[in-house]
């Protein structure tokens, strides 16, 4: 099985050239008011849905969730080097975890974390984004 993602967005070039950063990939199909990822190894149907207006974050947040504590380094790293700021979390409980992640933002203002679980932990800090 896969997850679908059917994001609504107001630019479809901006957000494809943001999507095709942030999965390393480009569109398996693209249309005039759509684009569609299928990216490696997220086992993810995930498209682009042009409206005339969207209004602010449409959803809490999107996240990746990574194997590996090196992935989180290797990731924030190639996407500042694509010119993304992101905002670090370390060691936060988070969802009943404790997990390392960081935060970029797409352009029409949806937030995605990229976050690797260290443990599970019994409390969770309720003012974390993450968990609202």
């Amino acid at each position: 099985m896969n997850v679908h993602i059917g994001l609504n967005i107001v630019d479809l070039e901006k957000s494809i050239e943001f999507y095709t950063k942030v999965f390393g990939e480009n569109p398996v199909k693209r249309k005039e008011d759509y684009a569609k990822f299928i990216p490696e190894g997220l086992r993810l149907n995930f498209t682009l849905n042009v409206r005339s207006k969207v209004s602010g974050n449409q959803v809490g947040h999107f996240g990746i969730q990574v194997g590996e504590q090196e992935d989180i380094n290797h990731h924030k790293k190639r996407l500042e080097k694509l010119g993304f700021f992101t905002r670090d979390e370390i060691n936060t409980k988070c969802c009943y975890a404790l997990q390392d992640k960081f935060w970029i933002t797409d352009p029409d203002g949806n937030e995605w974390e990229f976050f690797y679980t260290k443990k599970d932990v019994e409390v969770t800090e309720s003012d974390q984004l993450c968990c609202n």
